[in-house]
């Protein structure tokens, strides 16, 4: 068998050796960062102390409490107020209210009507309880300086109301 004792401290004496080379420049290195104050840390910041808040508008209204009487939905809510889907739909419901404007009215035999120019340019005739607008805008007045409806909106809650509207001559909603 051979003997490994000459072989392994023959490779300790050459791992040894090399470590003891020449380190001046890094110790000259390490002298000039110590020396440079590069890196200085800045103080901490001063915090301004704790300043209380009183709320003074507790008795007031919440916010995000509901205005509006909810009561238990059990599926039998039913709205009195309902938009007529089966009511065949007139051509100013196509257009949106605030597209269409009043540019006259005419008056004979003691009827009046309303004329509203749609955003094609085309000018049509309109008569109390006629409706316009895409939101079951009924016609309810007419007078030289409007038109005046009643509209049936979504009220957010799963019914819904109704909302006054007007066009104004030369105007819009």
């Amino acid at each position: 068998m051979i003997n490994l004792k000459p072989v392994v401290l023959s490779i300790s004496l050459l791992c040894i050796s090399a470590c003891s080379q020449d380190v001046t420049d890094l110790q000259s290195f390490i002298a000039q960062t110590k020396s440079a104050n590069v890196g200085s840390v800045k103080p901490i910041p001063q915090f301004k102390p704790y300043e209380s808040f009183s709320y003074s508008a507790a008795e007031l209204r919440d916010p995000f409490e509901s205005t509006i009487d909810l009561e238990e939905d059990d599926g039998t809510k039913t709205s009195l107020l309902n938009p007529d889907s089966t009511r065949p739909k007139q051509p100013l419901e196509v257009f949106p209210l605030d597209t269409l404007s009043m540019v006259g009215i005419l008056e004979q035999n003691e009827q009046q009507w309303g004329l509203i120019k749609d955003p094609q340019n085309i000018v049509h005739r309109v008569q109390v309880g006629q409706y316009m607008g895409q939101s079951e805008g009924r016609i309810i007045e007419i007078n030289e300086s409007a038109i005046f409806l009643i509209e049936i909106v979504p009220d957010g809650i799963g019914g819904y109301i109704e909302r006054d509207a007007s066009i104004a001559i030369g105007g819009d909603s």
